[in-house]
């Protein structure tokens, strides 16, 4: 879906076709007065539509939980020529970008709940990498991609095979500082989507993943496990998930390398460190 259909939704949905456009992804993110609009990219997938609803469903059970995070305007989701559309009320603007520390603290929030009265799906880590080795097609070498495939299987295996050492339940899915909102009244989650009910280690995989791959410093680091109370890497099951989210996270950009020169030199990168296991091989966010 591009900005162009975005904006005949929005203009269907009755709201303001000249809102201002926050992110094209996933979905499409409009900002219109007071509101926020996510615009779900594909028409007729059902998918989508019950992530949608269950996307306001955690807006909603958060709030009931007393858990900062951001709310749900209507409490369902319409349905726009196919496409699936939440409105949600509007942050204030932040007054300053969010770091480790907050993050620790809203996880620990979330990690203390207990399952709502829906159900959660599984952290699927390694769901779309069919889908987007598909989808990057010829500009990827076909060994490559079966290599990650590869990948994929053999830890899919493995991550069946953990026991984990906290409690499983609710976790954020995607648990990084981007995903935090630091407004006037503190910190608050953003982006539910990626809910999910499984290990809480999932949560913080991915900040430890941060400081080998994406740059982030140790101070950072260690202020992040000290202020949630405990460093993922002490876990003998670390290893594995980290494996799952690299072998996802290589296969994500590998589905804008037919489009994307940067892309494909990225998706480059990401491979070749796999291949040679040079895990500190710094991986660029795309």
């Amino acid at each position: 879906m591009d900005e162009t259909r975005a904006r005949e939704v929005l203009r269907a949905a009755g709201l303001p076709a000249d809102a201002a456009l926050l992110a094209l992804g996933e979905n499409a993110v409009f900002s219109a007065d007071d509101l926020v609009v996510k615009v779900g990219r594909s028409v007729g997938d059902e998918t989508l539509q019950a992530r949608a609803e269950r996307e306001l469903a955690i807006g909603v059970w958060l709030a009931e939980a007393g858990v900062p995070a951001v709310r749900p305007a209507e409490p369902q989701a319409r349905r726009v020529e196919g496409h699936p559309v939440t409105l949600w009320h509007r942050l204030p603007d932040a007054v300053r970008p969010a770091d480790a520390t907050d993050l620790a603290g809203l996880l620990r929030q979330v990690h203390a709940l207990p399952e709502p009265d829906f159900t959660l799906p599984w952290r699927e880590l390694l769901g779309g990498v069919e889908r987007w080795l598909h989808l990057a097609g010829d500009a990827i070498d076909p060994a490559d991609a079966a290599y990650l495939r590869e990948r994929r299987d053999g830890f899919a295996a493995a991550s069946a095979a953990l026991t984990p050492h906290l409690p499983p339940g609710p976790i954020h899915g995607d648990a990084l500082p981007r995903n935090v909102h630091v407004g006037p009244d503190g910190a608050v989650l953003v982006d539910l989507e990626t809910f999910s009910g499984d290990f809480r280690e999932h949560d913080l995989v991915v900040m430890a993943l941060s400081r080998d791959r994406y740059g982030l410093g140790w101070e950072a680091y260690e202020s992040f496990t000290e202020a949630y109370g405990w460093d993922v890497r002490e876990w003998e099951g670390c290893e594995v998930l980290r494996g799952a989210r690299e072998t996802a996270s290589c296969a994500w950009v590998a589905q804008h390398a037919p489009t994307n020169e940067a892309a494909r030199l990225e998706f480059g990168r990401r491979v070749e460190s796999l291949r040679t296991a040079t895990p500190d091989v710094r991986w660029y966010p795309f």
